[in-house]
């Protein structure tokens, strides 16, 4: 079968192959740049393994390339990477690679190219195309991973309960493949995942985590986050998300399932953006429902703070699940802790006052806050959702009004609390405070323009009501 490869590919592989002769070392493209080529899926990656010493080989690589290029070496895996006219090359010697009951790092042997196959997580990523003299681009299938690609299955090339006890992060990546090209996930591989699940244990929190990040970056997440859930994994990496699941029926009145509304959430919002610190927003946003779920009688079912309590526990998912507790923590938690104040702003005549203290609120997260609320609309009923649509619609078009006028965004009061321990020859205090607060409220409530003078006089005022006087 001839795999389509750019003029820039078929170089380096030439190069490669004439290294392989030169030095009697038989070398293979495998894994992911040869499925990829197949289904016409983009790839910058290049796997290749060698018989023999691979950090030697990739050194003999380098050498056939002007300027020589930089060799980076991890000897405890015996890989190399080296990145050749834009593309990243990993070469590797064929190896045996499994993991003990109790340990996160797998204990790595030399093989041959059936040994390294064998090893391989899926049949699909088992295609090998050879770079030597004899059969130079021949595809090497031993597991009819051509055939898996055409019906778009996800199956391990050996029994699925040795494959998953050898690297238990392979059930992960079975979902995460799942979801990123729309497969489905032969039977029997799935059922292994479930019974093999206790084994994700051993995998370190970072590996987990880069395997869900790539399952939330995909078009569809729900699909890989709905398998994460029927195979039992998620209750083990993700309990939080578990919590959500289920709907209950009291006197005749049920709720949502709000883990599957939660799914369908990060759908929506992954149509409209690639931003993967949105897509966490929208898979926490309701994270804090099950804790404040309540039925109340006249009312039905409740979730009163749950936006507040949800906002809370996100610094402690972050942490739990090894996500960066910077910046990004900060935003998703603003939006978790906002999603609903939108909603509030369609049930009520829009004061100017609400929508600038949202606009003050969110500053400058408050396009993906509206992005995020649109998204959080899953009605089945089509009237519903226009209904919302517009109501968003009609909040987006107040703020840009009150933006434009009042400047809000990122705003700051225009008396600083430097100002006022200057004027009342104060040092740092709850009256400052105080009075910073009082002068940020009024303007944001509309009783006082939005300008120093303005500003400066309530301060006077409310300093006199706090027993303080400017200091001549």
């Amino acid at each position: 079968m001839q795999i389509p490869c750019s003029d820039k590919e078929l170089f380096i592989f030439k190069k490669i192959a004439a290294v392989a002769a030169q030095t009697n070392t038989p070398a293979y493209v495998i894994g992911g740049f040869v499925r990829d080529k197949i289904i016409g899926r983009a790839t910058k990656d290049v796997d290749i393994v060698c018989l023999g010493n691979g950090i030697a080989f990739a050194e003999k690589i380098a050498e056939k390339f002007q300027p020589k290029p930089h060799v980076t070496i991890f000897k405890t895996f015996g890989t190399a990477q080296i990145k050749l006219l834009d593309i990243e090359i990993e070469i590797v010697g064929a190896r045996t690679e499994s993991y003990r009951d109790d340990s996160r790092k797998p204990e790595v042997l030399p093989g041959t190219l059936e040994d390294d196959q064998n090893r391989r997580d899926f049949t699909i990523n088992a295609l090998s195309i050879s770079l030597n003299k004899d059969d130079y681009g021949e595809l090497i299938d031993p597991f009819k991973g051509l055939k898996d690609l055409q019906f778009k299955i996800i199956r391990t090339p050996l029994s699925p309960e040795e494959t998953f006890s050898d690297d238990p992060l392979r059930m992960l990546r079975a979902i995460r493949f799942a979801t990123q090209l729309n497969f489905t996930i032969e039977e029997n591989t799935l059922l292994a995942v479930g019974r093999e699940k206790e084994r994700i244990k051993i995998i370190s929190k970072e590996r987990i985590t880069d395997e869900l990040n790539k399952i939330m970056l995909a078009k569809r997440p729900s699909i890989g986050w709905d398998l994460l859930f029927k195979t039992g994994l998620l209750q083990i990496i993700f309990p939080q998300m578990t919590a959500l699941a289920g709907a209950e029926n009291i006197e005749g009145v049920g709720h949502k399932d709000n883990f599957y509304h939660t799914i369908q959430v990060i759908d929506n919002i992954a149509a409209k953006t690639d931003n993967l610190w949105l897509r966490w927003a929208a898979l926490l946003h309701d994270i804090g429902k099950p804790a404040t779920k309540r039925f109340e009688k006249g009312q039905g079912w409740t979730f009163h703070g749950h936006e507040i309590l949800g906002a809370k526990m996100v610094p402690q998912i972050f942490a739990q699940l090894k996500l960066p507790l910077n910046d990004k923590m900060k935003f998703v938690q603003k939006l978790v802790s906002l999603h609903m104040r939108p909603v509030s702003l369609t049930k009520e005549n829009i004061t100017d006052s609400a929508v600038r203290r949202l606009l003050f609120d969110a500053g400058e997260t408050v396009d993906d806050l509206m992005t995020l609320c649109e998204a959080d609309i899953t009605s089945k009923n089509p009237n519903k959702v226009r209904r919302y649509i517009q109501n968003f619609e009609l909040v987006r078009k107040r703020m840009t009004e009150v933006e434009e006028a009042d400047k809000m965004r990122n705003w700051q009061p225009p008396i600083s609390g430097e100002l006022i321990m200057q004027t009342f020859n104060l040092t740092p205090c709850k009256n400052v405070g105080i009075i910073k607060d009082t002068i940020r409220e009024a303007i944001l409530d509309g009783e006082i323009t939005n300008d120093f003078d303005a500003a400066y006089q309530l301060m006077i005022n409310k300093a006199a009501e706090l027993g303080l006087k400017p200091v001549k």
